[in-house]
């Protein structure tokens, strides 16, 4: 059971691993053959990229949490030093993955939910932002990209469905 002051802050953490865990699914079933594969359509992005971009995705997590605990996640600098947005493989998008996830993990775990309503200072918004509000915004763009992989395959013929997507609840 997790304590009041953590609840919320735990809520999402876990609808976070939902999306990772979705995206890891949908990476085990990409064929290794179609990693440069692109769309037909208009300027789309290699999958070998979208890959790379789904570790930005993770990575903005990542810059939200230290941004609320500079001091006790300064190791973190470390992150920046990888690449992201570039085409990459799936054996290296796997273990970033994880490696993003335990960052997350950590930085979550001095996470309290009063911390959500604090005000970060970004790039975009130099007054600031809700932390949850950055927080949101990272999930929501995860989800769009994981959701573009899996149109991605949908559309290489690869036998995706909703439950490949999705993290259903017990009894649904």
């Amino acid at each position: 059971m997790f304590r009041m002051s953590t609840l919320l802050c735990a809520s999402l953490l876990n609808k976070i691993h939902e999306q990772i865990d979705r995206t890891d699914h949908l990476l085990s079933m990409l064929p290794e053959e179609r990693l440069y594969w692109t769309p037909t359509t208009g300027d789309g992005w290699s999958t070998a990229k979208l890959l790379g971009h789904l570790l930005e995705c993770l990575a903005g997590f990542c810059a939200v949490l230290v941004a609320v605990n500079p001091e006790r996640l300064a190791h973190f600098s470390e992150l920046r030093a990888m690449p992201v947005n570039h085409a990459c493989m799936i054996a290296e998008a796997v273990d970033r993955i994880a490696l993003y996830r335990e960052h997350i993990d950590e930085g979550f775990a001095l996470l309290r939910d009063e911390d959500l309503a604090r005000i970060i200072p970004t790039v975009f918004v130099k007054s600031g932002e809700p932390v949850l509000t950055l927080l949101l915004g990272n999930l929501e763009h995860l989800i769009n990209h994981k959701h573009q992989l899996f149109i991605y395959l949908k559309v290489m013929g690869v036998a995706v469905g909703t439950r490949d997507l999705y993290c259903f609840r017990a009894g649904s």
